[in-house]
């Protein structure tokens, strides 16, 4: 594996004069009519002239001579270097893409649509260079097989509700998940000089197909909780009534009218729609 090497160009300024030299001594030796000194200074301007090159903040250049790498300029300014070097510009700084949406499934099997957003940067400019072809296309390819492995490890949802509170899903998981998938990208991206800074969930659904179905799904599971809570509410209620009833003798009930009462109260309190009352004038019993 390539190793990155700093590298320690001239200082560009200082050759603009030596090249100012070189002009003016080809120019004197025209009028001097010492034409192979000016064939000289003539030659060495123009092979040097090439050497020149301009590093911008957060920037980099690798040089590489005749295919052997020679190092990395990232110190920014203007330089001058061998002119014969190749130069490619790296850059250094903080780049982020979103994931195209894809359709995979699930660790339960469940065709999910997810995407992910990704903050990188080069840490390593020759690997980035060198070990892989196209360094930006490498990680768009890579991104998107790590999402869905992650997609695959995890259930988008929890269908027991008794191991809601301990199963990791992809819409649970929040952090946890992001850090699995950041793990995973950085082991798969090393490899180019790169580095994660962050990587997260962006998108999260069903896709068409099951998506009214999980819909439904969540729907019932809404209604039988709020109706459990109506019903816990409700027997509590009745409880308290019949044990005022019976603490203040205001009325003494047998088993049966007291079954009756019970199935009554229930009716009403747990009903969805409001009940109708009944008067009546006769005798209760």
């Amino acid at each position: 594996m390539t190793q990155e090497q700093n590298f320690r160009p001239m200082n560009g300024y200082l050759w603009l004069l030596i090249h100012a030299i070189l002009l003016i001594g080809a120019i004197a030796s025209i009028a001097m009519r010492m034409f192979p000194l000016f064939f000289i200074f003539g030659l060495l301007f123009f092979i040097t002239l090439p050497g020149y090159f301009i590093v911008n903040p957060n920037q980099s250049k690798v040089l590489v001579l005749f295919g052997a790498y020679k190092g990395t300029v990232k110190s920014h300014g203007f330089f001058w270097a061998n002119p014969f070097f190749t130069k490619k510009k790296i850059s250094l700084r903080a780049r982020n893409f979103d994931t195209e949406k894809i359709k995979v499934n699930d660790h339960l099997g469940n065709p999910i649509i997810i995407s992910a957003v990704v903050v990188w940067k080069v840490d390593n400019t020759a690997q980035a260079a060198f070990e892989v072809d196209n360094y930006e296309n490498y990680v768009t390819v890579q991104s998107d097989a790590a999402l869905r492995t992650l997609a695959g490890q995890y259930p988008y949802d929890n269908f027991n509700e008794d191991e809601s509170h301990h199963t990791l899903t992809l819409r649970s998981g929040g952090n946890e998940v992001n850090q699995v998938l950041e793990e995973e990208l950085q082991e798969r991206l090393s490899m180019a000089g790169i580095s994660v800074i962050e990587a997260r969930i962006n998108h999260l659904a069903y896709s068409e197909e099951i998506a009214g179905a999980m819909l439904q799904r969540q729907q019932a599971t809404a209604i039988i909780a709020a109706r459990q809570k109506i019903v816990e509410g409700a027997v509590g209620m009745v409880d308290m009534a019949i044990e005022h009833l019976e603490k203040g003798d205001t009325i003494t009930l047998d088993e049966e009218r007291k079954a009756a009462m019970i199935s009554n109260l229930l009716v009403v309190l747990c009903s969805d729609k409001n009940p109708s009352p009944v008067v009546n004038t006769g005798s209760i019993y």
